[in-house]
């Protein structure tokens, strides 16, 4: 997408999801069940609009948060149906996704891919690492995956205040964790879509004290269920080299219903099979809507 026009502006609006005021400070909690509960502080954005034609408008934007930016890269039309909060896989960059982005905005959808923290591109952080995320709970600090859901929630806050649509959160591999569990804790979002992803078998079982609670919290097994009744949408594929195909059929059995499991032709990862098959089911859903 060569940038065309270059609009910057700062929003002095807050966002931030589950808030009731302006001057909220973050906070977490973990139950004995290993269930994450977050409160998000406010954030503000600065916005650098990219390419904007009759089809839709791709703007790059940052979200100031207490504990860093974070990068996000949002394709919308004018009057979305619905919108995706995207969390890529572990090493994705939009680079490989702006062709989808489009598709997905033509289509007449929002498409925001979040540049999680750590993952090799302009977010900073360390890649997923339970025994570093465990080492700041110990402490009480915040771990980065907390930090995370809270990026995917206030990201959600920011699409349905813009444009006044369902919002769902859609991740491929290791970004469908992350977003099974920003679906189960934010109950904010419409839906969940989990593409070759899977839970942890809910290994935390195994252990005693924080180690339990703290594997458990991290653990999209333990959460799957909680996004009912809102929809569960799993997509795997059986020759997926990465995370078995068996991981998540397991994952889906754990889901309440609403769900659906949807096997897929491919490998490791969202493709453009994926892509046809939620936009042709939206377009039976949302069809008559905008």
């Amino acid at each position: 997408m060569r940038p065309v026009l270059v609009v910057l502006c700062v929003i002095a609006l807050c966002i931030c999801a589950g808030c009731t005021g302006t001057g909220q400070k973050a906070s977490y909690s973990v139950d004995n069940n290993g269930v994450l509960a977050v409160t998000c502080a406010p954030v503000t954005t600065t916005e650098e609009v990219l390419v904007s034609n009759g089809t839709y408008t791709n703007t790059r934007i940052v979200m100031h948060t207490q504990t860093g930016d974070v990068i996000s890269y949002l394709a919308a039309p004018k009057q979305p149906k619905a919108a995706i909060v995207y969390v890529p896989g572990a090493g994705e960059k939009i680079a490989g996704h702006e062709e989808r982005m489009v598709r997905y905005a033509a289509a007449g959808y929002a498409f925001l891919f979040v540049d999680i923290r750590g993952n090799g591109a302009e977010t900073p952080g360390y890649p997923f690492n339970p025994q570093a995320d465990y080492g700041l709970f110990e402490k009480g600090q915040w771990p980065q995956f907390y930090n995370i859901v809270c990026d995917l929630s206030t990201a959600r806050g920011m699409l349905a205040d813009r444009f006044g649509v369902p919002v769902y959160t859609l991740g491929s591999s290791n970004g469908g964790r992350y977003a099974a569990v920003a679906a189960a804790v934010d109950p904010q979002f419409s839906g969940y879509i989990g593409v070759s992803t899977s839970g942890f078998d809910m290994a935390g079982e195994q252990y005693s004290g924080d180690s339990r609670r703290f594997l458990l919290s991290v653990d999209p097994d333990n959460y799957i269920s909680r996004i009912s009744p809102r929809p569960v949408w799993i997509f795997h594929s059986k020759t997926d080299n990465i995370i078995p195909f068996t991981d998540g059929q397991k994952l889906y059995e754990r889901a309440q219903d609403p769900k659906e499991f949807t096997e897929f032709a491919g490998g490791h990862g969202i493709n453009t099979d994926v892509d046809d098959r939620i936009i042709l089911q939206w377009a039976q859903i949302y069809g008559n809507r905008g």
